[in-house]
């Protein structure tokens, strides 16, 4: 198969029919040989009855259903798992993205590219919407990425390769050219439309925001140190260990030789309690290290539960 097409779906029952009319329209000028993957989120509206009258007239239709909703993510992954097109391209199914840039992001695909990622120059969120995205994005380019520009929009091309040992959860879909990147992909932004949300409500909220940070840090972590926690838990439980270590020879010092009264004096149990964090933290790196080789020796897990899979 050329081209699969995944939409991860959230209550959005009133967008999927028009989407799904421009989606079609687009890939007649592309492909016939193409699926299009519907991932039901754990949607409370009719979002899966839709999709389900979507399949009946599209037999290139395919539904994975979650069991609740996991997350955007969680459905980018197993979009990916079930796709079978040596092209994978994404998109949000709010409307929001526009069918008619997918030919744009394959033609940059084409040039030698791995991931091709929308840009939006021009949002059409809310404004506190787009203050936080923008805050957020120049802390994300700060930290992990110095090249990507738009870190929130969906509409991303891929080749089928370069997804094979991805594995997403929480924020993570907000990541992903910047872990291509890391595992020596060639990444590329095209400047791609942005449309108002015609039905439903957005998804994004602060809560988000927090987690979408807590996940940055999280790709910093495996960007710089991912082949070697030793070396910053080990490194920085050393060098604690060794200030704690100092002070309690200085303890000692001023014990021996001056006879000084130290039951009142904090510099012995500090010393003494920052030696024991710096064990911690040193054996924590070990630690670390062990569960990194697990990680890598057991790949295959699956972070969802599929209810029903209509094809």
């Amino acid at each position: 198969m050329d081209l699969s097409i995944v939409l991860p779906v959230h209550d959005e029952e009133g967008n999927l029919i028009p989407l799904h009319r421009e989606i079609k329209d687009v890939m007649k000028g592309i492909t016939d040989d193409h699926e299009i993957i519907f991932v039901d989120d754990g949607s409370a509206d009719k979002s899966f009855e839709e999709m389900k009258k979507i399949r009946e007239n599209d037999n290139k239709v395919k539904i994975l259903k979650f069991k609740k909703n996991f997350g955007q993510s969680v459905a980018l992954q197993a979009g990916f798992d079930y796709a079978r097109g040596d092209v994978i391209v994404t998109m949000d199914a709010d409307f929001q993205n526009d069918p008619k840039d997918i030919p744009k992001l394959l033609e940059k695909l084409n040039e030698g590219f791995d991931c091709v990622s929308g840009w939006r120059q021009k949002r059409k969120d809310p404004l506190e919407k787009r203050i936080f995205s923008k805050i957020a994005s120049k802390m994300r380019r700060k930290f992990i990425d110095a090249k990507t520009h738009d870190y929130g929009c969906a509409l991303k091309a891929f080749k089928r390769d370069c997804l094979k040992d991805l594995e997403l959860y929480g924020e993570m879909h907000r990541y992903i050219p910047p872990l291509l990147r890391w595992k020596g992909h060639r990444i590329e932004e095209v400047e791609v439309n942005h449309r108002e949300r015609r039905n439903g409500k957005t998804k994004y909220n602060w809560q988000r925001l927090g987690k979408g940070f807590i996940d940055m840090i999280n790709v910093w972590f495996w960007q710089k140190y991912s082949n070697r926690p030793l070396h910053i838990f080990g490194g920085l439980g050393l060098v604690l260990f060794s200030l704690g270590f100092i002070g309690l020879l200085y303890s000692f010092y001023q014990k021996l030789f001056f006879g000084m009264d130290l039951t009142r004096d904090f510099l012995p149990v500090g010393s003494f309690l920052t030696v024991i964090i710096g064990v911690n933290f040193f054996v924590s790196g070990l630690l670390a290290d062990i569960a990194l080789k697990n990680y890598y020796s057991g790949m295959g897990r699956k972070t969802y539960t599929i209810e029903e899979v209509v094809r």
